[in-house]
């Protein structure tokens, strides 16, 4: 009996750790162009990370993105 409750505390704690670390941390990210915000949708984890440190090319023009929680 004693190794059954062991091995369901393991199994918890497992199921509990392994969810937390799955959490993506994401937002919404635009960025401005001639003065109207370019929406760029939702972005997670290292897209967003990416995004927000390089900004993003279009058309040969570096823009910076600007990410916030929604």
């Amino acid at each position: 009996m004693k190794k059954i409750i062991n091995t369901t505390i393991i199994l918890a704690g497992l199921s509990i750790f392994s969810v937390s670390c799955n959490k993506s941390e994401c937002h919404e990210c635009h960025y401005d162009k001639d003065g109207a915000e370019v929406e760029l949708g939702e972005k997670c984890d290292s897209d967003l990370e990416t995004l927000e440190a390089e900004g993003i090319d279009v058309n040969g023009v570096n823009y910076e993105v600007h990410c916030h929680e929604h």
